[in-house]
């Protein structure tokens, strides 16, 4: 039985889930988006083994029933934020991983969450504190947090990370973020981050604000979609929109053996995490930008033209994407598209230029830029989620119309 929640995240609106009554209760409202991503048949050939995903958020629960072997607790970035004795909430991290690589609980896993890629780990970094935190505003205000993200994103790829999840974002960039994007790519990690929740609250002409990581060159930015599979009215859109997901009435764990239904591009984010674990699972030397380019020309409900700001290049499919990576694989290029590369060897990525933009809107300073993947043409660079006050604050929440 499901009932409203008190709390609410930059997510969307978050419903409480008590004990289920029955098992289908919470696998049974997971079938839209595992019908919509193919999982199934994507698990035939790969379920995500060998990969670890870091979480970078709130903190991720390593005792929910769901994710219970699967985690390994990173560095608190936060740490000294709250007083002594706080415990973290963890709720908005421990949701997006579960959507990347639950397992679920009971016999063969049939019931709670199944993740995306269910048998790759979890590297929780928390680089974030959950708004109803008491440390909240002291590290929204103090300058020592100040590059919290880019410390996070050199010490997940230091700790072996092989994707990087980001449903957090900033307004401003900084100098230090955008190295630590560059030194992630360059070591052969693939960097998810989400769109935006400002589709309908800060428009600016014909877009909504771009925002970081997501804004970064070689991010894959991800975008919102509806039951309808089109841009869900809270998404941003504008042209660092890589590819979207489902982003509505999304169900997923929270601590405590509890589950969640919310709505939002840091849900989707997370499921493109989980797309983009299965592929290096299958090729651990693929590239960042052949991943994104096996799941951008694989996506389904694919905009007019073949690309658009609210879509990017269309909804992630992870059946598809495995078979156009093992395309890719056969014959791929380097990032440059010039030189043959043997599929077996890592490759190395660099990323274009970056031209700087500056919005009048609350100042918000953008750095668009297109990476340059492959036999592919450019992808769309990125836009973001969970818009946190000032340098890491919380999005606002947004009802899907």
């Amino acid at each position: 039985m499901l009932r409203r929640a008190a709390a609410a995240l930059a997510a969307g609106t978050l419903l409480f889930v008590g004990a289920p009554a029955h098992a289908d209760d919470v696998r049974g409202g997971q079938q839209p988006v595992i019908r919509t991503l193919e999982l199934p048949q994507a698990w035939r050939a790969s379920k995500g083994a060998g990969v670890t995903v870091a979480v970078l958020d709130s903190g991720v629960d390593p005792h929910h029933r769901d994710l219970v072997g699967s985690v390994r607790l990173g560095k608190d970035f936060t740490e000294g934020a709250n007083p002594p004795g706080a415990a973290p909430r963890r709720l908005h991290g421990t949701y997006m991983a579960s959507l990347i690589a639950g397992h679920g609980h009971g016999s063969e896993g049939r019931l709670g969450i199944i993740g995306v890629a269910p048998e790759a780990d979890v590297l929780s970094v928390r680089v974030i504190l959950e708004d109803e935190e008491p440390g909240f505003r002291e590290f929204n205000s103090a300058e020592r947090f100040e590059n919290v993200v880019a410390r996070g994103i050199r010490y997940a790829v230091d700790e072996g990370a092989d994707v990087i999840n980001m449903s957090i974002s900033k307004e401003l960039a900084t100098r230090e973020e955008r190295a630590a994007i560059r030194y992630a790519i360059s070591k052969g990690v693939v960097l998810v981050a989400a769109a935006g929740n400002d589709g309908e609250g800060k428009i600016d002409g014909d877009f909504a604000p771009y925002s970081y990581p997501a804004a970064f060159p070689g991010v894959v930015s991800v975008g919102a979609t509806d039951r309808r599979l089109r841009r869900a009215t809270f998404s941003n859109w504008n042209s660092s929109v890589t590819v979207a997901a489902p982003g509505v009435d999304i169900m997923g764990a929270g601590p405590g053996d509890e589950y969640w239904v919310g709505r939002g591009t840091s849900q989707a984010t997370a499921l493109v995490s989980g797309v983009a674990a299965l592929i290096k699972a299958k090729y651990p030397h693929m590239s960042p930008p052949i991943v994104a380019r096996a799941m951008t020309a694989s996506a389904t409900d694919r905009p007019p033209g073949g690309y658009d700001t609210a879509t990017g290049f269309g909804v992630v499919n992870a059946a598809k994407a495995l078979a156009e990576a093992a395309r890719l694989a056969t014959h791929t290029e380097t990032a440059e598209g010039a030189q043959a590369q043997d599929p077996a060897k890592p490759m190395r990525a660099r990323t274009a230029p970056i031209k700087i933009i500056v919005r009048d809107e609350e100042r918000v300073t953008v750095y668009a830029a297109i990476a340059a993947a492959a036999a592919a043409g450019a992808l769309a660079s990125l836009a973001v989620i969970f818009v946190l006050v000032r340098r890491v604050r919380r999005a606002h929440s947004s009802q899907d119309a």
